[in-house]
């Protein structure tokens, strides 16, 4: 039991006997992302948060989605535990949009989640059984904790991430066939939170063949792809779709969850508009319905139905005929920023003597290991002495660029190397 929730326990005293057993392994997480961004709010440089800002420190949001405000009064409705039905529609015709492999594969109808995290609870409760294997590599979200291990009381299997600065599909193979369970479920996120690494092509090749391979073998294996990020590429070479196109059709032994949704592809965190999409070798009609069915049913037991306002706001934005360009110059705002990264990087050679810099080419962050140093005294340090927050995750620190102005970047990164400086002396 995470000692978070011992905690919570103790103070709770005998009233913790009224809680369940998930209930007692349940807890807040306040020294992780959470409570590390909580420290650093007055920070002068903060690059501790999964949002997006312009330059001016301002949210960057799309005026698609800013003038949808003014919206018809059926937003006010109930939208369904299934989801709005436009929006399923229009979403499923952009999922094959942004990934022209999907064209003339067979997948369910998205349904609509309380945006991403909801979506990772929904696929948790419908596939994961206690003591059940989850493979993740070692670099993850922390939520993945909470909602599998705390939540549906699965087990975390972690594997190396990256080998030679690549993605470490070997490592992956093992942990997928290590053990004799029959079922195994493994989550893929790409762009990687926290380190902002996206599969090459080479490296999509190879996880496709690898879960082909282990599929091969009979074990079943519920693939979850958290596509939270998905998009946001700013490298030749990167694989530009979701695997979900893949692994649609790779094995009546691999069912491919996709989670996506528009809160970091579209720039609206507080929408809370995600979906869940299903796909398996020779699936009928029928089939994916049902597994529609019962992704809604658990949608009903736990909120009913997403708020019908994030939907209709979507809808309306998604129609507009700027959507396309604004999320095109949103877009190059991040990309920019990435690249004055790389020019500071190459800039400043000495910075490799103070950290590593992990494998990124996508998404909101980039990750750097601390040299001599441990991460959470570098973090600490430089909320108190630099006015610069920061992340630290699995013993790296993690830096949200989506949130730094170009013009800072290269301070973010003096005062990163600054800081260890001073704690190697």
């Amino acid at each position: 039991m995470n000692e978070l929730a011992v905690k919570l326990n103790e103070t709770l005293g005998s009233a913790a006997g009224f809680l369940s057993r998930q209930g007692l392994r349940m807890y807040f997480p306040y020294g992780g992302i959470l409570g590390q961004g909580a420290e650093a709010k007055s920070c002068e440089i903060n690059a501790t948060i999964g949002m997006a800002f312009e330059e001016d420190g301002s949210a960057l949001v799309m005026d698609c989605f800013r003038k949808g405000l003014n919206i018809d009064k059926s937003a006010f409705l109930y939208a369904g535990s299934f989801g709005d039905p436009k929006l399923r529609a229009v979403w499923r015709e952009m999922q094959i949009q942004k990934n022209p492999s999907l064209e003339g594969k067979v997948f369910s109808s998205p349904v609509v989640t309380n945006a991403l995290t909801h979506g990772l609870r929904v696929a948790a409760e419908l596939f994961a059984d206690e003591g059940d294997e989850v493979v993740v590599p070692d670099l993850f979200w922390d939520n993945y904790s909470l909602v599998f291990t705390e939540a549906v009381s699965a087990e975390l299997k972690l594997f190396n991430t990256f080998k030679d600065k690549r993605f470490d599909v070997e490592s992956m193979k093992e942990a997928l066939l290590a053990g004799d369970s029959a079922k195994k479920i493994l989550i893929l996120n790409f762009p990687n939170n926290p380190t902002g690494y996206t599969a090459t092509n080479e490296d999509a090749a190879a996880i496709i063949k690898a879960v082909a391979e282990v599929a091969a073998t009979g074990r079943k294996i519920v693939v979850v792809l958290d596509d939270a990020y998905f998009g946001l590429v700013y490298e030749h070479g990167v694989h530009g779709e979701s695997l979900f196109a893949e692994l649609s059709d790779l094995s009546e032994n691999v069912l491919a969850v996709k989670l996506d949704g528009t809160t970091k592809e579209d720039y609206v965190w507080g929408l809370r508009v995600g979906f869940i999409t299903f796909a398996f070798k020779g699936a009928t009609d029928s089939q994916l319905k049902a597994l529609e069915a019962k992704a809604a049913g658990n949608v009903r037991s736990c909120v009913s139905n997403v708020s019908s306002i994030g939907q209709k706001l979507a809808v309306a934005a998604f129609a507009d005929p700027d959507y396309v360009q604004q999320k095109r110059d949103k877009y190059a705002v991040l990309k920019k920023r990435y690249h004055e990264i790389r020019s500071i990087l190459k800039l400043h050679p000495e910075y490799a003597e103070r950290f590593e810099v992990m494998p990124f080419n996508s998404g909101y962050f980039m990750c750097v290991r601390p040299i001599g140093v441990d991460a959470e005294s570098l973090r600490r340090h430089l909320i108190e002495k630099y006015s610069t927050g920061t992340i630290v995750l699995s013993g790296l620190l993690r830096l949200a660029f989506s949130t730094i102005p170009t013009a800072k970047i290269a301070k973010l990164f003096k005062n990163v190397a600054d800081a260890i400086d001073d704690l190697q002396k």
